[in-house]
């Protein structure tokens, strides 16, 4: 059975900081993905990370954000620093065969954690 479970996620101030975890169990992926989504709003790209550790980030996470993954606990990480409201949202791991920003073609999703960064 394969799994996907997120945590890290709360309330911080601006310009705080938090760090997700997203483990992965059932089967590894060659590419794991954080996507966030807030209310109204579609599901976005965060930031995602290869079998060979390539990391693809989007625009607006650039020098905020990062990502990285530890192979040996099939665990994926997003280090969020100097957090502002507008990265309110809840934040989904996904899982998948390739780096796309489009999450209709990511196989397996996590249940999500939630963000709030108050001003």
């Amino acid at each position: 059975q394969v799994q996907l479970v997120e945590s890290g996620g709360g309330l911080v101030q601006a310009g705080g900081s938090l760090r997700l975890s997203c483990a992965a169990s059932g089967r590894t992926f060659s590419t794991m993905a954080w996507f966030r989504q807030a209310p109204g709003k579609e599901r976005e790209f965060v930031a995602a990370i290869n079998w060979y550790d390539a990391i693809t980030y989007s625009d607006f996470v650039k020098g905020r954000f990062t990502c990285s993954k530890d192979n040996a606990k099939n665990t994926v990480y997003l280090q969020m620093n100097s957090l502002k409201p507008e990265d309110t949202a809840t934040y989904y791991c996904a899982a998948g065969s390739r780096v796309t920003v489009s999450p209709r073609l990511y196989d397996e999703w996590g249940q999500g954690t939630q963000v709030t960064v108050s001003s």
